[in-house]
């Protein structure tokens, strides 16, 4: 059972430990090993350089370290006479590194040797207070038994001897000595030769158990920390990430190379070679299962196990003709590296054999651009081979998992996952066993290129779905409605979290990463700070977050103005707003082509028709070889209310003021009855059906004279009247013959028009009711007997609903 150091760090961490200890002890005996208190490595190597400087202030860092132990022992040994027998023991060890550090500080020199011996007191001291904490506790020195040898300039351990040592002092009289509990100190050692302290490195603690475990052929090594076990990513960037309940040898070893620091790398080795598992498990939530490394994952079906990263990363690219088919190239590379104690995480080789990129840490990077270019001075020099290449402030990102060499395309949906998140593969790496697939990003891409990757392979427990919603008017404060009110049945039904991670008014907007509070979100926005479309643009591109969606409840034209910038960042575009869609032709295609490069979503589908499937129609026949010939349509819920309004004791002035009244109109009605609305719909129709078209290419034929589009509105209401005679007259010609006004907007081959038109009681047109929209489409499929789509075309919580079906599709996807 090894214990870290943030497990022996405080008061009640450490109490932890011995509950767990003790409570284990009753069942069989075990070996507990321990770190250095949290902090206390580094503090005792940061007073030795303080000491070594010549800086008198080490004294001061040296008291803290005495204070804080001593404070320690007071709180958690509560026998006077346990209590005064460690203090005692502590008190020597201080005295001891007392005068290591005021030598260090007299004669100005930090030898290896010194060094290792100054480190070495961190663990001597935790071993000491957890040995007298734990009930019936025996301490042995691992000096005694784990030692190492000097191989290429550092210690490494002597397996042979330290195996031997180990079972001599453990299993002496066949083990009928061992104590329940014997408390070992990690990290620490002794060279064979010179039986001078060393240590196995950071980390060691992890090291100094697996090599008892191994040697000992244990039960199971027990890893206790301050996390529930291996995570699928790192929670600090993916707050769905989840512990791993079980992982191979291979899988963790991949994901502690890549920065999972649960487990030191060097640990897995000794317990793999002896098939005894490891169990990660957490001192301040000891119930919790944790997570079990083994050698193999029975009904193990996930592809891929976790997702691991390294910031701050290099990539270096040796480049130059002469290294094609050249033998030794990699060699000087990688020799000259070692050489200057520079480590490679990941290569990247071209088969053309011109290039090869090398991964480093960003500190090392400037070191190895000046060693490979001093390598390769000479072809420098003569132009074989170019200067070394050197681009920083990447990130590298590892996908891990077994079952990825049985799992055919997971490259692919890599790749492609990436793609459409607007994250570029630089450099990429993948070795034959398939247990990881390594690549390079933009270090400003790499949280949403794990977001985006964690939600993609499946390894959140639910797809996420980040919203921006621009405008909480009637139709966007309906869908926020809609969206709080599905929030948890989508949850549980569907496994998908819908994210309002921005919502914007036309003059405030309110951000959060972790999401929006949708029950008073109306409060937070007038608290906010005032915004703009261009504060907006650059709020959400500045948020930078993965399967993100920007929804367009306005009706601005400056809102509209920023789907361009949104979908070349891979951002998806729903919009309730005509304007984009039925402006410039070049510029609507532009948008529909962008989102096609992209990989992204642009969906209008409620510009016509509200909630109705009118586009999405148009767009599946043509998809499936359809061709679009006619389209016939009343798309003004506005105008299909007033002609059906109209009665003998209803003047069409009034029809108009009750249209208004009702909230079907717009509160200039000039827009509904100037026919704008419904050319802008026909527009949208014409081009969705394949045919190229602008605003002034549609024919207008209006019911209302043109001067009355001038002017103020009260200068309209108060001269409206005056076409109330005409419509009247006219009226009773078509009630005689049994006759309807409806707006109508058409398309043929291509030709567009609206109108005020009569139907007679055979055309589908006629029992429009209310504000209902109708469209029918003849293709060449359906030319007898068009196609024809009825229903609500107007109302804010239709309309909503169409948004939110049209930001579900995408979540489908």
């Amino acid at each position: 059972m090894k214990f870290g150091g943030t497990s022996v760090g405080s008061v009640g961490s450490i109490l932890s430990l011995k509950r767990i200890v003790e409570k284990e002890a009753k069942k069989q005996p075990v070996i507990v090993v321990v770190s250095a208190l949290s902090g206390i490595t580094d503090q005792l190597i940061n007073t030795a350089q303080k000491a070594l400087r010549g800086d008198e202030t080490y004294k001061d860092d040296l008291e803290a370290m005495i204070d804080r132990h001593h404070q320690m022992i007071d709180t958690i040994i509560t026998q006077p006479a346990q209590r005064e027998a460690l203090f005692t023991t502590v008190d020597m060890l201080f005295e001891q590194l007392r005068s290591i550090y005021f030598g260090v500080f007299l004669i100005h020199d930090l030898s290896i040797k010194t060094r290792n011996a100054i480190v070495s007191y961190g663990e001597r001291l935790s071993s000491n207070i957890v040995a007298t904490l734990i009930n019936g506790a025996k301490r042995l020195n691992a000096r005694d038994f784990i030692r190492t040898e000097w191989k290429n300039g550092k210690a490494s351990l002597d397996s042979e001897l330290t195996y031997r040592l180990v079972r001599e002092t453990f299993l002496a009289d066949g083990g009928s000595k061992i104590p329940r509990v014997s408390v070992v100190p990690g990290f620490i050692s002794r060279d064979r030769d010179t039986l001078e302290t060393t240590n196995l490195g950071r980390g060691g603690s992890d090291y100094t158990a697996s090599i008892l475990a191994a040697a000992l052929d244990a039960e199971v090594l027990e890893i206790w920390t301050d996390v529930d076990g291996f995570m699928t990513a790192d929670p600090r960037v993916i707050n769905t990430a989840y512990t791993i309940d079980e992982l191979s040898y291979v899988e963790a070893m991949e994901l502690c190379n890549f920065g999972a620091k649960v487990v030191y790398p060097p640990t897995i080795y000794p317990v793999c070679v002896k098939n005894i598992p490891i169990k990660v498990k957490n001192t301040f939530n000891p119930e919790h299962p944790g997570t079990l490394i083994k050698d193999q994952i029975v009904n193990d079906k996930k592809p891929i196990k976790g997702i691991s990263s390294i910031g701050e990363t290099t990539l270096i690219t040796v480049t130059g003709l002469s290294m094609v088919g050249v033998i030794g190239v990699n060699q000087r590379i990688f020799t000259a590296l070692a050489a200057n104690g520079i480590s490679v995480f990941l290569v990247s080789q071209a088969s053309s054999e011109n290039s090869t990129s090398i991964g480093v840490k960003d500190s090392d990077a400037a070191a190895a651009v000046k060693v490979l270019n001093g390598e390769f001075a000479k072809e420098i020099e003569t132009g074989a081979m170019f200067p070394m290449h050197a681009e920083s402030g990447l990130a590298t990102i590892a996908i891990v998992g077994e079952n990825m060499k049985h799992t055919p395309g997971i490259a692919g949906k890599l790749f492609g996952t990436l793609g459409r998140s607007g994250s570029s593969v630089i450099a990429c790496a993948q070795g034959a066993s398939e247990t990881n697939i390594s690549f390079v990003v933009d270090g400003k891409l790499l949280r949403k290129s794990l977001n985006v990757l964690h939600d993609s392979f499946f390894l959140s427990e639910y797809k996420v779905l980040n919203l921006f919603i621009c405008g909480v008017g009637t139709v966007g404060g309906k869908l926020i409605e809609q969206i709080r009110s599905q929030y948890e049945i989508l949850k549980e039904r569907n496994r998908l979290k819908l994210n309002v991670v921005g919502i914007a008014s036309s003059h405030n907007a309110i951000f959060s990463r972790d999401g929006l509070d949708l029950d008073n979100y109306r409060e937070q926005l007038k608290a906010s700070a005032p915004s703009s479309a261009d504060k907006l643009r650059r709020d959400v591109l500045n948020m930078n977050i993965f399967n993100s969606v920007f929804v367009d409840c306005t009706a601005s034209k400056e809102v509209a103005a920023l789907y361009q910038t949104f979908l070349e960042h891979n951002i998806s575009v729903v919009a309730a707003n005509k304007i984009a869609a039925s402006s410039d032709y070049d510029s609507y295609l532009r948008l529909k082509q962008t989102a096609l490069a992209r990989g992204v979503i642009f969906r209008f589908e409620t510009n016509v028709g509200a909630g109705l499937p009118i586009i999405g129609t148009i767009n599946d026949l043509r998809n499936s070889g359809d061709r679009i010939l006619k389209i016939e349509a009343v798309l003004s819920g506005t105008l299909n209310f007033i002609f059906n309004e109209i009665a003998a004791d209803v003047p069409f002035s009034e029809t108009v003021r009750r249209a208004k009244e009702q909230g079907y109109s717009e509160p200039d009605p000039r827009i509904d009855l100037s026919g704008t609305d419904v050319i802008r719909k026909l527009v949208i129709l014409t081009r969705e059906a394949g045919y190229k078209i602008e605003q002034e290419d549609v024919e207008k034929h209006l019911f209302v004279p043109d001067d009355y589009f001038t002017g103020s509105t009260d200068d309209f209401w108060r001269r409206l009247p005056e076409l109330d005679a005409d419509f009247e007259k006219r009226r009773q010609v078509l009630e005689g013959e049994k006759k309807r006004w409806r707006f109508v907007a058409t398309m043929d081959g291509g030709k567009a028009s609206v109108a005020l038109k009569e139907v007679d009681s055979s055309h589908p047109f006629y029992n429009l009711e209310g504000s209902n929209n109708i469209v029918l489409l003849t293709t060449e499929r359906y030319k007898e007997y068009p196609m024809q789509i009825q229903g609500y075309g107007a109302g804010a919580s239709v309309t909503a609903a169409g948004v939110f079906a049209n930001i579900m599709s995408i979540a489908n996807i």
